[in-house]
This record gives structure tokens, sequence and C-alpha cells, in this order.
């Protein structure tokens, strides 16, 4: 949301029918913020298979989705499962909506039918030239750590440094040096192809790193981490890989 941890099997379905695309979209879900990312790709019929998943902030609730959108008019139905595999697995409920245009909307369904939420989403991110942070946090799940410090003003950065380790093999990566450059919907920073997104989600902002690889060891990675108001950082989604 492209970067979700269960991606690969996620997408793997929709592989047989050609290139899939990764949309990120922030909004809410009834009263609650959340994170959504959606892969799609074309059937044989014309149609756009789709799977994903969302997190809801700030109890990074995780939700995986599985299902269809019409290309005319946008009609989409997402079955909704606690796992990454919903074949064969039971419901934790259904959404429903409209995709068109960059908006997602409409409604979350219980697994017996009843409506129990209205959720709405954009591919529009908001702008963070204002954005003022000096954030110096750590988090850790499972056999993963991760460290941030990070100082931005006035939407500019002023410094950054992202590290990461996996035990037991202690390989680690790490991100610093980086140059800002010119990005809609939040901010960008970069060395080479490896690049660094910071956006706003709801009361929060979301960093997240793209094309790294070649800063991080065969085993390591880096855990999209989410920062509040008061600079504390969570890992998205905790469970180790």
């Amino acid at each position: 949301m492209k970067r979700l941890c269960a991606a690969l099997v996620l997408v793997a379905p929709l592989a047989a029918w050609g290139q899939t695309q990764t949309h990120e979209l922030t909004g809410q879900i009834g009263s609650r913020p959340a994170y959504l990312v959606l892969h799609t790709s074309r059937d044989a019929q014309g149609g756009w298979q789709v799977a994903g998943e969302y997190v809801v902030l700030p109890t990074l609730q995780r939700r995986f989705l599985e299902g269809d959108a019409s290309p005319e008019i946008g009609v989409t139905t997402l079955r909704e499962g606690t796992t990454s595999i919903l074949f064969g697995r039971p419901s934790s409920g259904e959404l429903r909506g409209t995709w068109r245009a960059g908006s997602f909307r409409g409604a979350r369904f219980a697994p017996g039918g009843q409506e129990r939420e209205r959720f709405e989403f954009s591919e529009e991110f908001p702008p963070l030239d204002d954005y003022g942070a000096n954030v110096d946090c750590e988090a850790s799940a499972g056999r993963y750590w991760s460290a941030l410090s990070l100082a931005v003003q006035a939407g500019k950065l002023q410094a950054i440094t992202w590290r990461s380790r996996v035990a037991p093999s202690g390989q680690a990566c790490t991100l610093s040096n980086l140059q800002q450059q010119a990005f809609e919907g939040g901010l960008r920073f970069a060395s080479g192809p490896c690049s660094v997104t910071l956006r706003e989600v709801g009361e929060y902002v979301l960093l997240d790193a793209q094309n790294c690889t070649a800063q991080c060891g065969s085993q390591a990675y880096l855990e999209p981490l989410v920062i509040d108001r008061r600079g504390r950082c969570e890992l998205l989604r905790p469970e180790a890989r």
C-alpha cells in the first residue's frame, strides 16, 4: 500500500492475467483512519481482479482483501479475511462500493450481510509542505528491530538515518544521506534508485522505503513505520517475516 509484506502471496493469483498495478489509498473505515493497498490485474473477460489489504490506525488491525471490480462503472466487491490466503477460510466481512477516478467509497458488511460501517478512500494523499518533526524512535517485533532519526522543518528534510536488523543472522539495512525530491502528496527522499516516502494517513504519517535492497543484507528489509504526533513509531505490520 508497492510494498505490503504479503504482496507476493496476494498478487500470485493475478499474474496469470497480466501485469499487476498497485494502488495506495488513504481514508477511513467508519470513524477510524486507515491505509489501503490494492493490486489489480485484468481478467480474461476484461474486468479487474483485485487483491490487497488495509491497516486500521492506530490499532494496526490488519485485514486482507480479494475480489473484483467492473471496468465500466467501478462497482467493486472485496471479500475480507484475517489471513493472506482467503480461499476456504471464513470471511470477516465484505467491502462493497464504487472505485472510480481515484476514489473508493461504499460500505463494509458483516459476514451475515448486515451493514457495519461506511468507508471512503482516496488515492490522493494530503501535501506535507508545512510538516515539521524531530523523530528519534525505535520499533521491534519478533526477530525484527528498526530505529529512525528524522528531522524535517517546514516540509524540508534536515537529516535522516533509518536502520534495521533481523535476528539471528544480524543482517541489517542502513539509509542515510538521502536528498529530497519533488513529490506530490507527501515528501520523498532518495539516493539513486532507493527512495523513502513520507505521507499523511489520518493523524499519522507513514514512512516507507522503495528499491532499497542494495542498502540491505540478503535477509534484511525495512518495514514501513507509522509515526504519531508525539514522534513515536510503530511497525505498520508488527508480524515478523
